[in-house]
């Protein structure tokens, strides 16, 4: 960002007016005006933006988060600020109303040489507002749009407004650079003097070195490769070719040198383009064959297909062939056909093709030896009919075969049979009376409209001829209509992208991932055989490999203690974080604590929309797997209560439960590690350890994203309270959810009486954390010894039930750390917190083997000090 003396002489140097300066002042010191949403059909995140320091929100992951990635990476952009205050756009409506709107653009942008706000839209969604509101939007020069309410506006105070359209987005721009993402957020890349002089004698002896041919130097890593690309040690053009496809990708040194060597090779495809040319020679161009009947000092003769004469001037003829517009035929074209050729080949059925092959045999013979068909096998007269039709299809449209296929299907009177006004109502009756959330039965609705047929005097529809026409309607918009949004996504046509843009599951390992949660098919028991219900796991999985980075199983309903975990075992296992995350609409997911975690390690998180379940098929099919392939082979799985009325006591899976959650736990380790994790995927045709590890060996292992599981690691996955500090005071602590927590180091007077940023362990109510003297410190709360291993899910259960009888009574009542401990002791509290305390205990059994699972001899990881391990007498009084 920019300093202060920056920006002063920023606007000195544009001789910003002292109005706009405020309001620039204005714009940089607030924060976002609006949270943004997805709306339902587009995915919303934050980026973690180095440049600004700070989260930038976007609305599309397809057009602002584009924006984002183009702004983030321009060193003409010096600043750029999301969800600015809004302004005030002045204009007239359709009808010629004046109004006035209040507007927030998506972004405010500081760029080297001017300023200004810019809104991002997809190229369809301005065409749609155009037509709206043309006043509002419009193409100006070159197709770019224009919102010229918002230029009014801006440049009154001497910025700009600018609209900008997906059309603009350079998609291999966009990959390429979040291929590179992990390489440019390091400010000076370590790479080895022996990489940068081998891999640069290597690109110098050849310029234009495909990537693919640099990549498998034994001399240098691809870690190297990509780094020296990042840094600009060696040029490739960005914008050309997608880095994860290298035999496509040219390295040069510079960028000069790349240049020079691109307008050496135009000239000389110019060169042999031109010099190929001669009489006699065969051309396409626009689809169509010409062939070179001259070629003067002034024109080029062209003879088509149907022998027209054309002449172009040579500097045309030169200017077309450079384009790529004519091409010089290298082989045989003469059977290239018209477009309308082969439609009508293409809608022929098998039979209709046998049919045309019989006749084109006997047509064929005919042509090459004069020889008629036998009068038994074909009439004379139907053969010469078949010679006509081959014939006139052949001076037609340049085949003959199309003349033989059979015209059975027009055949036959199709035109509507019913009268005109007839088939309106109908229509209008399955519009508005059939389509709607009444839900009508077709033959309700043919009652009405029978009725109405009757009462103006005109034929009525059958009943079938109603059903057929009902059910041509188109059926996402018909079930849309009938019973919602939710119901039609289900019969929703599926978006197939055809434009080349961002992989929808990337180019290598660990750059999107999924986290989603869900409640397994199957009834737990205690260690002491008490039922405790159904558990809930969370699973975060690699959308490029399909493999299962972490999961967490837990009774507790999804939270963020769940996400925490989770992203705990992932860097445990891994020791590393995704670079985006996508996740759902889910409270867990939008808490302050989550995305600060997901900030400090610079993962972009991506939020998709509510009730639209493709966007998290990866996760989405995992749990079938899981569910299908493993849990339903064990006892106690749930299958039968789907249907409710076929449980019986005998087979109530609560009555042939058997599993506890630390079984499960383990065994789902094995299943979801090693036996999914070696399976062939099918979609990948390798299994998903094979493919994450050759997807890190192409795309370069990164070791600048690994992170260390170590205290500050842990710290940092521990929740906070809602300021994120808290007050020290002398004697007594800090406070934290009702609880006063004490520290040696809290003792000096420097801090008394000061906010310290904290953090608690959800697991653990005994124990928090206080930063102090640039350290963490543990510790440890008034009431060690009632609080010692209870959850934060036990306190706010008994915190509820401490305020629900005090409910019963008259009176105020205040929660306070007396009353709360003297609970949790109490046996009157056994009753209230017992299944709490069971699912606890076996949840702590699970993050037994999970910490046993620290004991690697190639690794050793640090975790939080044990509450066990906190002497009694360190306990405040």
């Amino acid at each position: 960002m920019l300093t202060n003396d920056d920006l002063l002489l920023w606007f000195q140097r544009l001789a910003i007016p002292a109005q706009t300066r405020s309001i620039i002042d204005c714009i940089r010191s607030s924060g976002p005006s609006r949270h943004v949403g997805g709306g339902r059909s587009n995915v919303s995140g934050r980026y973690p933006s180095r440049k600004m320091g700070v989260t930038i929100q976007f609305e599309s992951h397809r057009v602002e988060l584009a924006g984002v990635y183009e702004m983030e990476h321009d060193a003409g952009v010096l600043e750029y600020f999301d969800q600015p205050p809004s302004i005030k756009l002045d204009y007239a409506s359709a009808t010629g109303k004046r109004i006035g709107v209040l507007h927030t653009p998506d972004f405010f942008v500081i760029r080297d040489r001017d300023a200004g706000w810019e809104e991002w839209k997809t190229e369809e969604e301005l065409q749609r507002l155009a037509e709206r509101n043309p006043n509002r939007y419009c193409a100006g020069v070159e197709g770019r749009w224009r919102c010229p309410p918002g230029a009014d506006y801006a440049e009154r105070l001497g910025l700009y407004y600018r609209v900008r359209s997906s059309a603009e987005i350079e998609w291999v721009y966009q990959r390429n650079i979040q291929f590179l993402e992990d390489y440019l957020r390091v400010d000076s890349p370590a790479i080895s003097t022996v990489s940068r002089e081998s891999a640069v004698a290597h690109v110098s002896a050849t310029h234009g070195l495909p990537l693919e041919d640099l990549l498998r130097l034994n001399t240098v890593s691809p870690d190297d490769i990509f780094a020296m690309i990042a840094a600009n040690i060696l040029y490739v053009d960005l914008r050309a070719a997608p880095l994860a496809e290298p035999s496509q990708v040219k390295v040069f040194t510079t960028s000069e040198v790349a240049s020079r060597t691109k307008r050496d090779s135009a000239r000389k495809l110019d060169m042999f383009s031109w010099g190929a040319v001669h009489c006699g020679s065969t051309l396409t161009w626009d689809c169509r064959i010409w062939k070179v009947v001259n070629i003067g000092e002034a024109s080029v003769g062209l003879l088509s297909e149907d022998q027209r004469l054309t002449e172009l001037p040579v500097a045309a003829f030169q200017s077309l062939i450079r384009q790529g517009r004519i091409e010089v035929a290298l082989r045989n074209l003469e059977h290239v056909s018209d477009s309308a050729v082969h439609q009508q080949i293409s809608r022929a059925s098998e039979r209709d093709l046998q049919v045309a092959n019989h006749r084109a045999s006997h047509i064929s013979r005919y042509l090459d030896f004069g020889t008629l068909p036998a009068e038994t096998d074909v009439p004379a007269r139907t053969f010469y009919r078949w010679l006509a039709c081959y014939r006139s299809a052949e001076a037609s449209c340049g085949s003959g075969f199309v003349g033989l296929l059979p015209k059975h299907s027009q055949r036959g009177n199709y035109t509507p049979k019913l009268p005109e006004a007839s088939q309106r109502l109908m229509e209008e009756f399955i519009d508005l009376d059939y389509e709607t959330l009444k839900q009508k039965t077709k033959y309700a609705s043919w009652a009405g409209l029978k009725a109405a047929c009757e009462k103006q005097g005109i034929q009525v529809p059958s009943y079938k001829t109603f059903c057929v026409a009902s059910t041509r309607r188109p059926t996402f918009n018909q079930t849309l209509k009938r019973k919602g949004r939710r119901a039609a996504y289900q019969v929703e046509t599926f978006y197939w992208d055809l434009d080349q843009k961002t992989p929808r599951h990337g180019d290598r390992p660990l750059e999107i991932a999924h986290l989603d949660h869900t409640e397994l098919d199957i009834e737990l028991i205690s260690q002491s055989g008490q039922a405790l219900g159904r558990p809930w796991m969370t699973l975060l999985t690699d959308a490029f490999s399909r493999r299962i980075l972490a999961f967490y199983i837990t009774f507790d309903a999804p939270s963020y203690r769940s996400c925490m975990m989770v992203l705990r075992e992932c860097v445990r296992r891994l020791g590393r974080f995704p670079q985006s995350l996508v996740v759902d609409g889910g409270p867990e997911f939008g808490s302050t604590y989550f995305e600060t975690l997901l900030a400090r390690y610079e993962c972009t998180k991506k939020t998709r929309p509510p009730a639209k379940a493709r966007f998290g098929s990866v996760c989405e099919r995992l749990f079938g797997t899981a569910n299908t392939h493993f849990v339903h082979n064990l006892l106690g799985n749930t299958q039968i209560t789907r249907n409710v009325r076929q449980v019986t006591k005998s087979v109530d899976p609560k009555k042939h439960a058997i599993w506890p959650l630390a079984g499960l736990y383990d065994r789902m380790c094995e299943y979801l590690y090693d036996i999914y994790d070696t399976i062939q995927h099918p979609a990948l045709g390798l299994s998903p350890r094979e493919a994450y590890a050759s997807g890190l060996a192409a795309a370069g292992q990164r070791p600048q994203r690994l992170i260390a599981y170590d205290q500050d690691f842990l710290i940092w996955t521990l929740p906070t309270t809602s300021k994120g500090t808290a007050k020290v005071s002398p004697g007594r602590g800090v406070k934290l959810n009702h609880f006063f927590y004490w520290s040696d180091a809290l003792r000096d007077p420097a801090i008394e009486q000061q906010q310290v940023p904290v953090r608690y362990d959800p697991f653990d109510a005994g124990i928090a954390y206080a930063y102090v003297g640039k350290r963490w410190v543990q510790c440890i709360s008034e009431h060690y010894s009632s609080l010692r291993g209870k959850s934060e899910r036990e306190l706010m259960l008994a915190t509820t039930e401490l305020r629900r009888r005090a409910q019963q009574h008259a009176g105020q009542f205040t929660v306070t750390a007396k009353k709360l401990a003297d609970f949790l002791a109490s046996v009157e509290s056994e009753e209230t917190l017992r299944a709490q305390r069971l699912q606890d205990r076996e949840a702590k059994s699970v993050l037994t083997i999970i910490e046993g699972g620290l004991a690697n001899p190639d690794r050793r990881d640090m975790t939080l000090k044990e509450a066990g391990d906190i002497d009694q007498q360190d306990v405040p009084d």
